[in-house]
């Protein structure tokens, strides 16, 4: 199977950019399945119903969350009943929704999505090692029912995606990085057989700070007062993310390639 995994979506850029794309994508790519973070798709914090349902329009099978997962009061009232809307499984107890889904495609392909954060600089969330192992089969995923295994690791430092990358070595089909939205240029298959990007970047406009308009960012750090509220870069956005193709005897990547479409980066259009 193929599948795609975009990054974090920032704003109306990203929105933009991506329900633009991936119906063409999911055309020309011969897309089974794809998955974006929408933590950051509500005007930089969270996510709303009207987003989620533009997103699902639009081709976007699950979105997963992050540690801004639930700033929009609107979308609660969603989170346990739309099991293609996954936040991390490492939430504290009592939190909506849930952290981990498995999905059907068209074709009868098994997914299995788990999303998860990670603690270092971030608040203390539960354990995402303890999470994974209870969430992520000990065995390649094929062994355990599933065309594919995606988790989107949700952190700060690229130490702890790294070693969550490694831990899952062989279990996992990707496991790829967001958060810190600057796609990484470490796009690689583990040794044992796990696709793996550090951080897929984000679906923004890159002529900013992290996707949020640079000139009020840039304020922020030198200490100007009144500090200026944030809020999202608008210009062209770009699509980042990552393209993975299975190999069906057991479920890990055969090939990881990424893409990164319009705006201010260099294009990366995967070879197919």
């Amino acid at each position: 199977m193929r599948f795609l995994f975009c990054g974090d979506i920032v704003g109306k850029a990203g929105r933009d950019v991506v329900t633009a794309n991936v119906p063409r994508l999911r055309d020309q790519l011969k897309l089974d399945f794809v998955v974006a973070n929408g933590e950051n798709s509500a005007h930089g914090f969270g996510i709303t119903s009207k987003i989620c349902d533009e997103l699902f329009d639009a081709g976007v099978d699950v979105i997963t969350g992050g540690n801004h997962s639930w700033d929009n009061i609107d979308i609660l009232s969603r989170a346990d009943e739309e099991p293609r809307l996954l936040r991390p499984d490492n939430f504290q107890p009592g939190m909506p929704g849930r952290g981990v889904g498995v999905y059907e495609t068209a074709k009868g392909l098994r997914i299995l999505v788990v999303n998860v954060l990670g603690r270092l600089f971030m608040d203390m969330y539960d354990n995402p090692f303890t999470s994974l192992e209870k969430h992520v089969p000990g065995t390649v995923p094929a062994e355990a029912g599933f065309d594919a295994v995606l988790v989107d690791v949700h952190a700060e430092t690229t130490s702890e995606k790294n070693a969550i990358g490694h831990l899952l070595d062989g279990r996992a089909t990707l496991v790829v990085g967001t958060h810190t939205h600057i796609p990484t240029s470490d796009t690689r298959i583990l040794p044992g057989g796990t696709g793996y990007q550090t951080d897929a970047g984000m679906c923004g406009d890159y002529d900013s700070v992290i996707g949020m308009e640079k000139s009020g960012s840039v304020a922020r750090f030198l200490g100007e007062l009144p500090r200026p509220r944030m809020a999202p870069a608008d210009g062209e956005g770009t699509l980042a993310g990552v393209l993975v193709d299975t190999d069906p005897s057991t479920g890990l990547a055969a090939k990881i390639q990424p893409v990164r479409l319009g705006g201010q980066l260099q294009v990366a259009w995967p070879s197919v």
